[in-house]
């Protein structure tokens, strides 16, 4: 649980600011019958439920293994995330898309339009405020590498979805301004819910986008070209270990990883020496390598492990 601390806090940080914001966007937009306005509200309030649901999938997910989940529960923070996602589209996007072709077909002109006008300047420093602390921790988590890389690589989902989240939010921000300042200023009310339709398609990107990555995650990623190579270094050490031929590996949570490691021992090995030689290896990546929660070896020539993966990348290449 430890290492999701830097993500919780990103998550309430997001929490408090967003159920602030959707009471206060709705408040304005009762006031002045604002549809941008009200389309920005019910995007604050799926964002302060999507955070409820991160955290909920962070909890789930910290439960040991038991009976029908021995592998445990990692990817139930990869589910939670995907349906986020979904959430941002079928409730985020799919309401403000909805609003703004109501307006567009029965017109209605803003009344009051200073309210919103600060109501949307204070949630731009309220949201800016919440995206700020995601920045910072994604960018501990990320390190040199670019921006889209760092998401397409990261296995926790729930800095990265904040940090999207935020930034959809500032973006619909700025899209519900201009709408609402161009439907005063030229006296044509429809250019409001022609703002609500932009912050959809805004939502719209932002939730495949997410989507997209939690699918990645809950089919199973394998872990990073680093880990892989300090995992093998780590057994071609052992005297026992002839040749590492390889790993397979695959994310079951952010900081779990299940790996099976292909080795070929020397030949005048016994079975207890084998065995023994196993038992190390656990003990070593336990105590250096505390990401693998579970490990499997197998014994095998490194030919075999050559043709097995010479025949997985020409199915790979057919499909």
């Amino acid at each position: 649980m430890a290492g999701h601390s830097g993500s919780r806090r990103v998550i309430y940080a997001a929490l408090a600011g967003n159920l602030a914001i959707a009471l206060t966007k709705f408040a304005a937009a009762f006031f002045t019958g604002s549809s941008s306005m009200l389309s920005e509200g019910v995007h604050s309030l799926v964002d302060t439920g999507n955070g409820g649901l991160l955290l909920y999938g962070m909890h789930r997910a910290a439960r040991p293994p038991d009976r029908t989940h021995p592998l445990g529960h990692g990817r139930e923070l990869y589910f939670w995330s995907f349906i986020v996602a979904l959430l941002v589209f079928a409730l985020g996007a799919g309401v403000s898309f909805y609003e703004g072709v109501i307006h567009i077909m029965a017109p209605e002109p803003v009344v009051n339009a200073k309210v919103n006008y600060i109501v949307l300047a204070l949630s731009f420093v309220f949201e800016g405020s919440s995206w700020l602390v995601a920045l910072k921790e994604f960018r501990q988590q990320k390190g040199k590498q670019g921006w889209l890389q760092a998401v397409q690589s990261s296995k926790d989902p729930s800095v990265y979805t904040v940090l999207f989240e935020d930034s959809a939010a500032l973006l619909g921000l700025i899209v519900a301004f201009a709408g609402i300042l161009s439907a005063e200023l030229l006296e044509i009310p429809e250019l409001d819910g022609v703002g609500s339709i932009g912050i959809a398609i805004i939502l719209g990107a932002t939730a495949i986008f997410l989507a997209r990555e939690s699918k990645g995650l809950l089919l199973g990623e394998p872990a990073s070209s680093e880990v892989q190579k300090k995992v093998l270094a780590i057994v071609q050490e052992d005297p026992a270990v002839q040749r590492a031929n390889g790993i397979l590996s695959v994310h079951i949570g952010p900081e779990e990883i299940v790996a099976g490691l292909s080795i070929e021992f020397e030949d005048h090995l016994t079975a207890p020496e084998i065995e023994a030689c196993v038992e190390r290896l656990e003990a070593r990546l336990k105590q250096e390598m505390p990401q693998i929660s579970r490990l499997f070896v197998k014994p095998q020539t490194t030919g075999t492990w050559k043709q097995r993966r010479e025949a997985i990348a020409e199915a790979s290449d057919e499909g």
